[in-house]
C-alpha cells in the first residue's frame, strides 16, 4: 500500500495502493468519523476487501486466517471486472474439468454397461458418447455466464430460475455435493483398503480421513490453488489408465461381446445412458463458479468449446476402458469374483496387482485413490457458494467456514456409509441426479426465450427480492417435471409408471420426462409470471 487517507467531507476511509483502487474506496463505508484501526480491514489475494465494524462478527477471524494463508474469501456477491485476474483464462476452464474426470468414478461408472445392463462393449461405447456429449453441453453453456456476468451460478440461477425456486435448488445442490463427496470418498477408502492384502492395511475410515483431508487442504484456499491443482492432477491418473490399458491388452481377457436388440437392450441402453448423463452433467450447477474471473471480453465460443473438450476427451476415455474392463471381467471368473466383492476397485486391483505388478500395481492403486480429490473439489469448494446462496444471512458466515463444515459432513457420513449403507449411497445419488435435466431445462428456456441473451440481466439486482422473478413460474416448472421423473425412472428401489413399459425389465426415461414436462410447464406459466408480477 502506497499511502492511508481518511477523507473527512465523506466519513470514509480510504487505503489506495499504486495499481488499482479498492473495494473499499469504491464503497460509501462510514466508521462515524473516526479512523479504524489497522485490524479492522484484511485484503485478500482475489482483491477481496473485507471491512469489519465493533458490531460484526467474530466469524472474520476466519476471513483474516484466510488473507493470512493467500486464501480466497469471496463468497456469493457479483466479482467485478477489475478483480478478474484469471490470465489463462481459457487453459484453466479446460484443464479444470480434464482433471475432474480423468478419475477412477468416470471408469468405474464406464463398468456399469457390461457388468448392470448386459450391453457389451460397442453399445457401450455408443452410448458413453452420446450421453455424455449431451449431459456436457449445460456445463459448457453456463461456464459461459461467469465470464459475462461474473455471477456464481446459484446466484445466477435467481434470474433463471425465480428467487424463491434458486433457493429449493441450492438446498438440493447443497444434499448433492455432501452425497457426491461421500459416494466418491467411500469408493476410494475400499480402494486404499485394498492394497497390501498380505500385511497391514489402511482401515476404511483412516481412508476416508485421508481422501477428505487433502480435499480440505485444496478447497480451503479456493479458486486460485483449485484451478492449478486441476492443471495437473490428471498427469499420473492417466499414466495408470495406460498402465491399466497395457494390463488388459496382456491379459486377453478383452472381447467385445456380441450386438443384442429388442425392447430388453432398448431398455438397458436407456437405463445405463440416464447413468452416463447423470454423470456428465453432474456439475452443471456449479459451472459458472469456476469462470468468474475470466474476463468478459473473452470469446464466448472459446469457452464453450475448451470447457466441452475438458469435459468430454476424459470422460470418453475413462468411460470406455471402464467398459473394456468390465468385459475383461465378464470373460474371467477371477475377475469377476474381484467385481463383485469390491466393485469396480476390486477389478481394478485384479487387473493391475495378481500375478505381475504387485507392488507397483498397488502403488497405482493408491494414485488412482487419490483422483478421487479433484472429483471431490468442485463438491467442496461450492457447497460453500450454494449455502450462502440460500439464505441472507448464510451470506454472512466466510465461505471457508461453510468449505470445513462440507468436508466434515462428508467425513461423518462417508465414514459409516463405508460399513453399513455404501450401496444405498450410490443408488441415491443416481437418483438425484435428475433434477440437473429439470435446472437446465428451466434455465435454458428464460435465457433464450424471455431474457433473450445475456443483455437481459442487471447484475446489480442479484439479491434484490423486488427485481428478481418471484419463481411462481420455476417452482411450478420443478413440482411437475419431478412427477414426470418419478414416472419415467428404473431405479433398484423405484420403477415408474411409464419406466416398466420399456422393454422387458423397464428403461429409465425419468430424465427425458423430467426435462420435457418441466419446460413445458414453464413456458406456459412464465409469461403469467410477468404478466401479473412484472418480473
Amino acid at each position: 500500500m502506497s499511502y492511508e487517507q481518511y477523507n473527512s467531507d465523506n466519513n470514509v476511509y480510504e487505503m489506495k495502493s499504486s495499481s488499482h483502487q479498492t473495494d473499499i474506496e469504491r464503497s460509501d463505508v462510514s466508521f462515524d468519523k473516526k479512523i479504524p484501526s489497522p485490524d479492522t480491514y484484511s485484503i485478500s489475494s482475489q482483491n477481496d476487501y473485507i471491512v469489519e465494524s465493533s458490531e460484526e462478527t467474530k466469524l472474520n477471524f476466519f476471513n483474516r486466517l484466510a488473507v493470512s494463508l493467500n486464501a480466497e474469501t469471496k463468497g456469493i456477491e457479483p466479482v467485478m471486472e477489475d478483480e478478474k485476474e484469471d490470465g489463462e483464462s481459457i487453459v484453466s476452464a479446460s484443464s479444470m474439468w480434464f482433471s475432474v474426470n480423468m478419475v477412477i468414478a468416470a471408469y468405474a461408472l464406464g463398468g456399469l454397461g457390461p457388468m448392470i445392463y448386459k450391453l457389451n462393449f460397442g453399445t457401450s461405447v455408443l452410448v458413453i458418447v452420446f450421453f455424455n456429449i449431451l449431459g456436457a453441453m449445460s456445463i459448457a453453456f453456463f461456464s459461459i455466464f461467469g465470464s459475462q456476468l461474473g455471477l456464481r451460478q446459484m446466484v445466477l440461477s435467481r434470474y433463471l430460475l425465480g428467487n424463491v425456486t434458486s433457493r429449493i435448488f441450492a438446498i438440493i445442490n447443497v444434499i448433492a455435493c455432501v452425497g457426491w463427496g461421500i459416494v466418491n470418498t467411500v469408493v476410494s477408502a475400499q480402494l486404499l483398503n485394498m492394497v497390501n492384502q498380505g500385511g497391514p492395511n489402511l482401515p476404511l475410515w483412516a481412508g476416508c480421513l485421508v481422501i477428505v483431508g487433502c480435499t480440505v487442504a485444496v478447497t480451503f484456499f479456493g479458486y486460485n490453488l483449485i484451478h492449478t491443482y486441476e492443471k495437473y492432477s490428471w498427469i499420473p491418473n492417466f499414466a495408470v489408465f495406460l498402465v491399466i490399458i497395457a494390463r488388459l491388452k496382456m491379459s486377453g481377457n478383452f472381447s467385445t461381446g456380441e450386438w443384442t436388440s429388442g425392447p430388453t437392450t432398448a431398455g438397458s441402453v436407456l437405463s445405463f445412458g440416464s447413468a452416463v448423463y447423470g454423470f456428465a452433467t453432474g456439475y452443471t450447477t456449479y459451472a459458472s463458479d469456476y469462470t468468474v474471473y475470466m474476463p468478459k471480453n473473452v470469446n464466448k465460443f472459446k469457452v464453450f468449446f475448451s470447457v466441452s473438450a475438458g469435459l468430454l476427451l476424459p470422460l470418453f476415455f475413462c468411460m470406455i476402458l471402464g467398459a473394456a474392463s468390465a468385459m475383461g471381467a465378464v470373460n474371467d471368473p477371477t475377475w469377476n469374483e474381484y467385481y463383485q466383492k469390491n466393485s469396480m476397485g476390486g477389478l481394478t486391483y485384479a487387473i493391475l496387482v495378481p500375478n505381475s505388478l504387485h507392488g507397483f500395481g498397488e502403488f497405482c492403486c493408491v494414485l488412482l485413490a487419490m483422483s478421487t480429490i479433484a472429483n471431490n473439489i468442485p463438491n467442496m469448494y461450492s457447497i460453500a457458494l450454494s449455502m450462502q446462496a440460500i439464505y441472507a444471512p448464510f451470506a454472512k458466515v466466510p465461505r471457508v467456514i461453510w468449505t470445513m463444515c462440507g468436508n466434515a459432513s462428508v467425513l461423518a457420513i462417508g465414514i459409516p456409509a463405508c460399513y453399513y449403507f455404501d450401496s444405498f449411497m450410490e443408488n441415491f445419488m443416481n437418483s438425484i441426479g435428475y433434477y440437473l435435466a429439470i435446472y437446465s431445462a428451466i434455465a435454458v428456456t428464460e435465457h433464450f426465450v424471455f431474457r433473450k441473451g445475456f443483455k437481459g440481466y442487471n447484475v446489480e439486482d442479484y439479491d434484490n427480492w423486488d427485481k428478481l422473478p418471484i419463481g411462481i413460474a420455476g417452482t411450478s416448472a420443478l413440482i411437475v417435471g419431478a412427477f414426470g421423473v418419478a414416472l419415467g425412472m428404473d431405479q433398484t428401489y423405484w420403477v415408474g409408471e411409464i419406466g416398466r413399459l420399456i422393454g422387458e425389465n423397464g428403461g429409465d426415461i425419468g430424465f427425458e420426462l423430467g426435462a420435457s414436462w418441466s419446460f413445458i410447464v414453464f413456458i406456459l406459466v412464465r409469461p403469467l409470471e410477468i404478466k401479473y408480477f412484472g418480473r
